[in-house]
């Protein structure tokens, strides 16, 4: 069900504001694309544009085309709440609904879409992902219990469980390891390598090791100036842009010199 992306002239506008500029990019189906660069650099704007996340601040708006499998993703045909169906996303901070069970966590999506089902499909429904976001043999047995009372690296297998629980096609992740430790951030990677034999996955990370860990194509943002707009420097296989950058600004964030 993994989908490719196709990324050509984008600009992304917050009113009269350029914070995005002119950015073309293909992302493979079934493969992991890191998005690296400095911070304010557009790398979480961009991500976000993918599933149209950044039109909940009012005046956004993009120029330029993003094509799922071919299909124009800011069509007008194009509901965003259906895109973000298909698109789902995991943020930066674990964000479990506090006042939901293990359980109806898991299950939110669907409930948003207002989609009635059996308790044997529910059940089904919630094995099916905690067992691929590699956590339903540490919570089976407390299904009731509140999502919040799980560790840090727990919550965010919850809200990659949650993700997933709707079927979408591409998953992207804002910095989905920052807030937790090594511990967890090495079972977080080794579930997103087995999650891109069914997803198309799309991370940012200000971590150099984890986009050479995990990726197998980076993507290196940067930016001119205070109060201009990101831009895609160079992207491509994640061993060529670590080993052998063809720009000397992405060498330079690589080796640590910014940013």
């Amino acid at each position: 069900m993994a989908k490719s992306i196709d990324v050509s002239d984008l600009n992304i506008y917050y009113g009269d504001f350029l914070a995005v500029e002119d950015v073309t990019i293909p992302i493979a189906a079934k493969s992991v694309t890191a998005f690296i660069g400095p911070s304010g650099c557009g790398k979480s704007t961009f991500l976000r544009s993918l599933n149209r996340m950044h039109e909940v601040i009012r005046g956004a708006r993009v120029e330029g085309k993003v094509l799922i499998d071919g299909q124009d993703l800011y069509g007008s045909d194009m509901d965003p709440v259906n895109v973000r169906r298909m698109i789902g996303m995991v943020f930066q901070r674990p964000n479990p609904f506090p006042t939901m069970s293990i359980y109806d966590n898991v299950l939110a999506g669907q409930k948003l879409n207002s989609k009635r089902m059996k308790k044997s499909e529910a059940d089904d429904i919630v094995e099916r992902s905690l067992r691929s976001a590699g956590l339903w043999a540490e919570v089976k047995e407390r299904l009731d219990r509140p999502g919040s009372g799980l560790s840090g690296g727990q919550q965010q297998r919850l809200c990659i469980a949650r993700a997933i629980s709707v079927e979408p096609e591409i998953l992207l992740m804002d910095e989905p390891c920052s807030a937790l430790d090594p511990i967890s951030t090495s079972v977080i990677e080794d579930l997103i390598h087995e999650l891109k034999s069914q997803y198309t996955i799309v991370i940012v990370t200000h971590n150099m090791q984890q986009a050479a860990r995990v990726s197998d194509e980076t993507a290196f943002f940067n930016l001119s100036g205070v109060g201009k707009p990101g831009r895609l420097i160079e992207h491509g296989r994640t061993e060529t842009i670590f080993s052998n950058p063809t720009d000397s600004a992405t060498e330079a964030y690589i080796q640590g010199r910014f940013g």
